[in-house]
């Protein structure tokens, strides 16, 4: 009967192994995890979520399980953190506006709430984050910022860019950087993460738009 190595050096038989697994209940997996019972908000999304690692890791050693239940749990405890707005730097409030409007993103806002302070606000076609610019936001050198924009057809995309009159780059695959590493076209088997373009606003910030079809494992 084939076995599992523990992390003592013992082994387990494998069906012995995945009969415990089956049986294991989410406070038994918090405590092989941390060793005491886990408190706090995230108790039973992180319990629950051990005990799916443990079930489902027959062919894992018993220190490979303990090391994925401890990120489990530490995720769990962890405050959400979503990324909504970037501010990019920008010399001519108007003339930006201009631009990314001219590229389809949706307008949010136009605001001038007090004297010397200016927001406008786009959001990209899909993008869960905003893009903000205008007067009295950044002290940052317009021109600076470099932002990713992510989309499942580099192809499409491109046509896309350029139909709205946006001077953008030709495609290439490999790596982004150095320059002298990119390779003419897209990715001649479509690899995810491996095709690209780029272009740029009227004051120099550069998008780098990536095409990503099958996301690596635990990334969303």
């Amino acid at each position: 009967m084939s076995s599992l190595s523990g992390s003592g050096g013992g082994t387990l038989p494998r069906k012995e192994f995945h009969e415990a697994a089956e049986k294991l209940t989410a406070g038994q997996a918090g405590l092989i995890a941390v060793g005491e019972p886990t408190t706090g908000k995230g108790l039973g999304k992180a319990l629950t979520g051990a005990a799916k690692v443990v079930k489902h890791a027959v062919d894992a050693t018993t220190g490979e399980i303990t090391s994925e239940l401890q990120e489990a749990l530490k995720e769990a405890d962890m405050v959400d953190m979503h990324l909504e707005v970037d501010i990019i730097p920008v010399s001519d409030v108007d003339r930006a506006k201009e631009f990314y409007q001219r590229l389809g993103w949706r307008l949010d806002q136009d605001a001038a709430p007090l004297e010397g302070l200016r927001i406008v606000q786009f959001t990209p076609p899909g993008s869960a984050a905003s893009v903000t610019f205008g007067t009295g936001l950044t002290t940052a050198a317009p021109g600076s910022a470099e932002g990713g924009l992510i989309v499942s057809d580099i192809v499409a995309a491109h046509d896309e860019l350029v139909g709205r009159g946006i001077d953008a780059s030709a495609i290439w695959h490999g790596p982004p950087f150095p320059v002298e590493a990119r390779q003419p076209g897209p990715d001649p088997e479509r690899t995810s993460y491996g095709s690209f373009c780029s272009f740029t606003d009227p004051d120099g910030n550069t998008w780098l738009v990536q095409e990503v079809t099958t996301r690596l494992p635990g990334r969303v």
